[in-house]
C-alpha cells in the first residue's frame, strides 16, 4: 500500500527568532485526512496545537483551519491562526481581499491583516463574566498565589474560553508555580484553561508578562497563546490598564522562549498579533 504524502510546515509564531516563538503544526491538504487521522496527527506532533488547511465552504474565506489540539478540537485559537496563514501565503495563496485574508473555522469568519512581515488576526466578539469568589478563591489555590495578589478575575470566551487573571506585577506571574493536578480539577469542561497577565516594571520593553496553562487540553503552559493573550486584550480595554490603542505582552520566559505579541485597539476590533517564521517545511506520509 503506498503512502499518501501530504505538505507539511512548522511555523514558529509570536517571534522573528526561529525556536523562540510558539510552534504550530500545519497540514496543507486537510480534506484528504479523515477525523481520526488529524486526532491521531496532532496527538502525535503533541504540540498545543496542530492544524489542518482545508477547502472553504463560505464564499468570502480564503481557506478553512480545523485546530486540533492533542485532546481535542477547538473551534478557534490565535497562534495557529497567525501560523497557518503565514503557512498558506507561503505556499502561494493570494487571498481573494486587498491587505487581508479570510480564515474560516469552528467560530465563524476571521479576518487576518498583512502588515509587511506581521499578521494581525480581528478578535473574535468576546464574551465576558466576572468570577465568582468562590471560583477565584479555586483558581488562586490552583496557582498556589495569594488571592490577594488578584487584582480582576474573568471568564472570557473568544472562541476559546479561558479564566482570565490580572496579578499584582508581572514578576507575580513569572513566580507562579502551579499545582496543575489541582489545575485540572477546577476546570470544567469547556474552558480551555487558565491565563494570567501582569504590568511589567518602568523601563521594560514590553507592558506585560503573560502566561497560559491548559493541562487538560494535554498542554500544561502554552509556550505564546494568542487565545489567551486575546482575553487580556479584553480585559486591558475594559478596565483601561492603559492609556493608549496598543501594547505589546511578552510569555514564554519560563520555557525558556521569547515571545512578542503585539495588540492593536480600534474603534470596533481588537486586533492581535505579530511575527512568524517557518522552521520546518516538507512532507507527512499517512
Amino acid at each position: 500500500m503506498t503512502d499518501n504524502q501530504i505538505s507539511f510546515k512548522q511555523v514558529d509564531v509570536f517571534t522573528k527568532v526561529k525556536y523562540k516563538g510558539n510552534p504550530v503544526a500545519v497540514i496543507l491538504d486537510g480534506d484528504s485526512l479523515t477525523d481520526s487521522q488529524m486526532h491521531d496527527i496532532a496527538n502525535w506532533t503533541h504540540l498545543s496545537e496542530t492544524t489542518f488547511v482545508c477547502q472553504p465552504t463560505d464564499p468570502e474565506a480564503d481557506f478553512r483551519l480545523r485546530i486540533f489540539t492533542p485532546e481535542s478540537e477547538l473551534p478557534f485559537a490565535g497562534h495557529p491562526t497567525i501560523g497557518s496563514t503565514q503557512a498558506v501565503l507561503e505556499n502561494g495563496l493570494v487571498p481573494k481581499h486587498d491587505g487581508f485574508a479570510v480564515m474560516e473555522c469552528g467560530q465563524g469568519l476571521v479576518k487576518i491583516y498583512i502588515n509587511d512581515s506581521e499578521l494581525y488576526l480581528t478578535l473574535p466578539n468576546p464574551q465576558l463574566v466576572d468570577l465568582s469568589e468562590s471560583k477565584l478563591n479555586q483558581l488562586s489555590q490552583s496557582l498556589e498565589v495569594y488571592m490577594s495578589d488578584i487584582k480582576l478575575g474573568y471568564q472570557i470566551n473568544v472562541g476559546a474560553t479561558w479564566y482570565t487573571l490580572e496579578l499584582k506585577d508581572a514578576q507575580s506571574v513569572l513566580d507562579c508555580s502551579p499545582d496543575f493536578e489541582k489545575m485540572s480539577s477546577v476546570i470544567p469542561k469547556g474552558i480551555t484553561g487558565i491565563t494570567i497577565f501582569g504590568s511589567q516594571s518602568q523601563g521594560s520593553d514590553t507592558d506585560f508578562e503573560v502566561r497560559s496553562f491548559a493541562p487538560n487540553e494535554g498542554v500544561e503552559e502554552d509556550p505564546v497563546c494568542g487565545s489567551g493573550n486575546g482575553c487580556v486584550a479584553v480585559v486591558v480595554q475594559k478596565d483601561s490598564l492603559l492609556n493608549r490603542d496598543h501594547y505589546i505582552a511578552r510569555q514564554g520566559t519560563c520555557l525558556g522562549r521569547n515571545g512578542r505579541v503585539k495588540v492593536q485597539f480600534s474603534d470596533k476590533d481588537i486586533l492581535v498579533g505579530g511575527s512568524a517564521v517557518t522552521c520546518i517545511n516538507g512532507d507527512i506520509y499517512i
